[in-house]
């Protein structure tokens, strides 16, 4: 009697075949749905750091500009920005985007060598050329005559809508963002829509989502995709650049 008591009481206890199936088809699809906002959230972060680094850099510029003569780092071939600016930001890890960096095909490194320079070290951002701040004209402008030249950070009338720091295109290797060196060529140069809801691929054309800049003023900021080239174009000094459309398309 007592042994067909404690095999009722086990037998009442314990989990059939199809209650577990059901258990783990709950759990799959919960997980299934936290996933998605795990992901979101996660890109977020990145977005938020990325905005971080280029606040540090933005405060670097102005460190850098109180002992230049109010002016922003020259624009040269060797010893670039990142160089003439190291003094003023703690790590190299400030050049970096971690969105931009996850974008990055598998030939292409995700962390700095040892002892890396700051010129060859992995970077995200590009600096604005300031081409039309020296240069009156509308394309093909020479950059050679603009070279070892400051632009004078009190010389800009709007400095909280004029862009210094954006985020450059995966793969590309440019250091200014120049806006006189062909028509339409700032969007060939930066990436508007880095911090997307959609899956990013790498160089991808979309227009969902958006990027982070850093102003002259110093303050950072998110835009949306359109937002830095429409109404007006915030890479740019001149007035009559600013809004000339045929310029943005």
């Amino acid at each position: 009697m007592n042994s067909l008591c404690r095999v009722t009481r086990r037998s009442a206890i314990a989990f059939t075949l199809i209650e577990l199936l059901v258990v783990i088809a709950i759990i799959a699809i919960l997980a299934g749905m936290l996933l998605p906002a795990l992901g979101a959230a996660k890109g977020k972060s990145e977005a938020i750091k990325c905005l971080s680094n280029m606040k540090q850099l933005g405060i670097a510029s102005k460190l850098y500009a109180s002992d230049f003569n109010d002016g922003f780092p020259p624009r040269v071939d060797v010893n670039r920005w990142p160089t003439q600016l190291k003094p003023y930001y703690v790590a190299l890890e400030v050049l970096q985007c971690p969105t931009e960096v996850k974008q990055r095909d598998k030939k292409t490194p995700k962390t700095n060598p040892p002892k890396v320079k700051p010129d060859d070290a992995i970077r995200s951002y590009i600096i604005n050329g300031f081409n039309d701040y020296f240069i009156k004209g509308t394309s093909g402008a020479d950059m050679s005559v603009i070279v070892g030249k400051q632009v004078i950070e009190s010389n800009i009338k709007l400095p909280s809508l004029t862009i210094l720091f954006g985020e450059k295109k995966t793969g590309s290797d440019n250091f200014y963002m120049d806006l006189l060196e062909g028509v339409g060529n700032e969007v060939d140069q930066i990436e508007r829509s880095r911090h997307s809801t959609r899956k990013p691929k790498m160089d991808a054309k979309t227009t969902n989502g958006g990027s982070n800049y850093t102003f002259i003023d110093g303050h950072s900021e998110f835009l949306r995709y359109r937002n830095s080239l429409y109404p007006i174009d915030m890479w740019a000094v001149d007035e009559q650049l600013r809004t000339n459309k045929i310029l943005l398309q």
